[in-house]
Order: structure tokens, then sequence, then C-alpha cells
């Protein structure tokens, strides 16, 4: 067993893991934080991306102890004080989602990439969203969706 420290969504854990132990496996059955999904456990489907000290990876590629004080976002953390992220809004709204598997997933790629690109063009997000696979709703909303919460953060200023 080796003793981590990280900081999932703001709050401090200290938990002692198996050093195989998947980042996609503490944060579902030691944190209880089942938003972050398991789809292929090979990182082809994108189900159970995070953000990493603010990047974009699948949970399912890094080990629990990888993640030894760095700071840990899940699609639990989005919303704050009971007002949805853009991207929660923009998947309400655009109809961004179906069965809803992959979504947190998706939302979580899709709020790396903002970050970095603000202002992406259609077939930009489409290229960096391609890491994230939806069985169900051919992309289009969730692309329209993307491109709806960069123009609302960026009306609201990125501070």
């Amino acid at each position: 067993m080796k003793r981590i420290s990280v900081t999932v969504n703001g709050v401090r854990h200290e938990a002692d893991v198996e050093p195989r132990t998947l980042l996609v496996h503490f944060l579902r059955e030691q944190l209880e934080l089942t938003g972050t999904n398991v789809g292929c456990d090979t990182s082809s489907c994108g189900a159970c991306t995070v953000l990493m000290d603010g990047q974009s990876v699948k949970s399912c590629t890094v080990l629990a102890v990888q993640a030894d004080g760095q700071e840990v976002a899940t699609v639990e953390g989005l919303a704050s004080n009971g007002d949805w992220h853009p991207i929660q809004k923009a998947f309400h709204e655009n109809h961004g989602l179906q069965c809803g598997f992959c979504t947190p997933g998706m939302m979580m790629a899709a709020v790396g990439y903002l970050d970095e690109n603000p202002s992406p063009t259609e077939g930009e997000v489409r290229l960096a969203l391609e890491g994230n696979l939806c069985r169900c709703t051919g992309y289009h909303n969730i692309v329209k969706a993307v491109l709806a919460a960069a123009d609302d953060m960026g009306s609201q200023g990125r501070g």
C-alpha cells in the first residue's frame, strides 16, 4: 500500500492505495465519485476523462499514485454553489446528450480544451473531442454545446 494525498474538486483526500490502482477506480471506489465512468479500460472511449492539474487525462491510463500531490477535477466539481458550469448548461440546452454515459468525460474534455482554446471553430472542437466516443448523439449537438459554452464563457470572462 502507498499513502497518497490528492485534491479532488477542491477537497484534499489522503488514502492508502495499491500501487496498481487506476485513478478511475480510486475516484469511483474510494472517493465514491461515480460520475467518472469506466467504459473501455483501454483509453479508447474517454468516458473516464478528468482534469489533472488542469490537463485533460483519461483516468483509466493514470495510476492513483501518479495523482499524489495533484489537483483532480471531476464532473461532480463543475457546478459551483448550485449553479451549473457553462458546459453543463450548454449540454442541457443544446441536447448534447442522450444516454449520458459519455457525457461526464465529454464535458471534462471540453472544459480542458476550452481552457486552452477559448474561441474554437467547429472543426477544432471536433478534432479536440476525437478521443471521446459517443454511441448515441452523432456528435452534432455535442459540438454545438461546446461552441455555445465557449460563447457563454467568453461573455462571462474567464477570470
